[in-house]
């Protein structure tokens, strides 16, 4: 089969590889139809997730047709449509029998590394580097899905494929930061980062409860989809003081919940990201906080701070102080999207949300390299490169 594959950081090629097969009982086998390029696939391509080998196959949000499920595969068949939740949960361990299944004990085959940097075992994530189990990525023809019954979810009648494809992970994870943030009706809050899950993460806000939702990127196109979008207040970072201006929009208060859609590779314009950028490139430390930061120091008083970026090791001036003086309720994860599919397609078939916007350039996998370069270097006003295999 046909697999885009990562040879060093920023080297992307298309190859021939094996196809997969069915290695354990609940296993099932996908015929790829739609495989989406997301922020977290830029840490992998820039060399800053470690454990990555040339061949690795990266990618995790995708939707496709199953075409084989092992013996233990309960409630699918082939022929089913199904999108993909590639944070993988087992189903059965402790994590997983209370709905955080990203903190899975069982899906990781490869524990050690998660165990040392982290304390303990990390779950497993399709197309995410040997430390999380090194299961080949979704930009291929076909694709294996451990722990199938618990991972796959059919698609509704009514639903399009451009609409589904982002159920699989930009949906959830938007929705995840949005509950996670403990929004209360008639809330403000502010949101960091306008790319695919930013936004998702906006209309989640509204969804569940929230008044006003602030926008808060550099590039002008996705400050105007937050917006006419999603029905944000736009703030563009290069031409505006972010705290000042959440300020002034909260009466100086600072909004009630502050959600992170940028994670370790963030961007800024003030002297702690030169700090932060010429640490990481030193391999100092592994992450650039000016958005956390940003976003301790906004929330109001006795406020809540999620965060769905993805951080990976260690960041450095990290204000503790604010949190503790400011009684934050700080709250992170890998998005359990086995906890919210069925929820999201609800909202799909009831109009209340449509993500389907999100998908700006279908292309063929052979041009995978390419989607991944405009997807990075934000040309073309690209939001999600999907590649058709």
């Amino acid at each position: 089969m046909r697999a885009l594959t990562w040879q060093a950081p920023n080297h992307l090629q298309v190859d021939n590889v094996p196809d997969p097969s069915i290695l354990n009982p609940r296993d099932a086998i996908i015929r790829v139809t739609l495989s989406s390029v997301c922020g977290s696939d830029l840490h992998l391509l820039g060399g800053y997730v470690p454990a990555m080998k040339p061949g690795d196959i990266i990618g995790h949000e995708f939707m496709g047709e199953i075409v084989e499920v092992g013996p233990g595969v309960n409630g699918l068949r082939k022929g089913d449509k199904v999108i993909t939740i590639s944070i993988i949960g087992c189903g059965n361990c402790e994590p997983c029998q209370r709905s955080d299944f990203s903190c899975c004990d069982n899906s990781n085959p490869n524990p050690s590394v998660t165990d040392l940097a982290y304390g303990q075992p990390c779950c497993g994530i399709i197309g995410y580097s040997h430390a999380f189990g090194g299961y080949p990525g979704s930009h291929a023809t076909y694709v294996r899905v451990p722990y199938a019954d618990v991972n796959l979810f059919k698609v509704p009648e009514g639903v399009r494929d451009e609409q589904a494809l982002f159920v699989s992970d930009a949906a959830p994870t938007g929705y995840f930061a949005a509950d996670n943030a403990d929004i209360q009706p008639g809330e403000t809050v502010a949101v960091w980062g306008c790319g695919g899950v930013g936004l998702m993460a906006i209309c989640s806000a509204y969804l569940l409860g929230a008044e006003r939702v602030i926008a808060i990127d550099r590039y002008p196109e996705r400050l105007r989809l937050a917006e006419e979008r999603c029905n944000a207040i736009p703030i563009n970072y290069e031409q505006t003081n972010v705290h000042e201006a959440l300020l002034e929009l909260t009466g100086g208060r600072g909004p009630d919940r502050c959600i992170d859609c940028v994670g370790m590779e963030a961007h800024g314009t003030e002297i702690d990201y030169a700090y932060d950028k010429t640490k990481q490139m030193l391999r100092l430390h592994t992450e650039r906080g000016t958005v956390l930061r940003q976003a301790i120091r906004a929330c109001r008083k006795g406020g809540t701070v999620s965060v769905v970026g993805v951080y990976g090791g260690l960041l450095d001036k990290f204000p503790m102080g604010a949190i503790v003086n400011k009684a934050l309720t700080v709250r992170s994860g890998q998005q359990p999207g086995q906890r919210y599919a069925p929820t999201l397609f609800e909202h799909i078939q009831k109009g209340e949300l449509d993500p389907s916007w999100l998908l700006t350039h279908p292309m063929s996998l052979e041009d995978g390299a390419e989607g991944y370069r405009m997807f990075k270097e934000k040309t073309d006003q690209c939001i999600r490169a999907v590649f058709k295999p």
